[in-house]
């Protein structure tokens, strides 16, 4: 920081900031994500039985944007594909700004980094220039160090921090095109399976007795 000059302090600043919010939006992110297949086979298995209650139940019980997904879905049970393309679709729309949101904020900050690095590396040349003017014949390299130095300082933290941000960003940005198509991929298998798979009640009732027995037979 003292051979960086004053411009460490906004450095320091974006990355502590980037830092936080790197953590924060991977601490979310980790909550958000589920294994989709075993929890859209769990929801089948209920709605083949005709439960429902349970298969909501079980959405709201289950954290992240997928089983927001499919709640919107269950929600339209017995509706048309219109209006249960309709429910997801605007479920989805409610869930990405929640996903993204702050991963610009890290973008930003890989982009003001190197530049506030280089006004630092501007300012401490400057610096180190008007040392030279004001001195008419002789000058100890000595006196010209620090200046040097703060404009390698500045630029090093500022690219520094830079890198750190942009793979910080890219690692958020690829989680949440997996948790974005999580998300498409179990809305149309949920659809699918409502308006063309699913037994009708008959049949999921015969399936029902059939495991009753198989669970009272020794």
């Amino acid at each position: 920081m003292e051979q960086g000059g004053l411009l460490m302090w906004p450095l320091l600043i974006l990355g502590v900031a980037g830092f936080f919010l790197a953590v924060e939006r991977a601490l979310y992110l980790n909550r958000c994500y589920i294994r989709a297949d075993p929890f859209l086979a769990g929801i089948k298995n209920l709605l083949r039985k005709r439960r429902l209650l349970e298969a909501l139940t079980l959405c709201e019980e289950t954290p992240g944007p997928v089983a927001g997904v499919v709640k919107a879905g269950l929600l339209q049970f017995d509706q048309d594909e219109y209006r249960m393309k309709s429910a997801i679709q605007a479920s989805a729309l409610v869930e990405v700004p929640l996903l993204q949101r702050r991963i610009g904020s890290i973008a930003a900050i890989a982009r003001i980094a190197p530049l506030i690095g280089l006004l630092g590396t501007i300012v401490a040349l400057y610096g180190t220039f008007s040392i030279l003017e004001a001195t008419e014949d002789y000058v100890q390299f000595s006196s010209l160090m620090g200046g040097l130095k703060a404009a390698l300082v500045t630029t090093a933290v500022g690219i520094g921090i830079a890198i750190l941000a942009h793979a910080v960003h890219q690692f958020l940005h690829e989680r949440v095109l997996a948790l974005l198509h999580d998300m498409e991929y179990v809305g149309n298998e949920l659809m699918q399976f409502l308006l063309r798979d699913l037994p009708d009640e008959d049949s999921s009732d015969a399936v029902a007795e059939e495991e009753e027995e198989e669970e009272d037979m020794p």
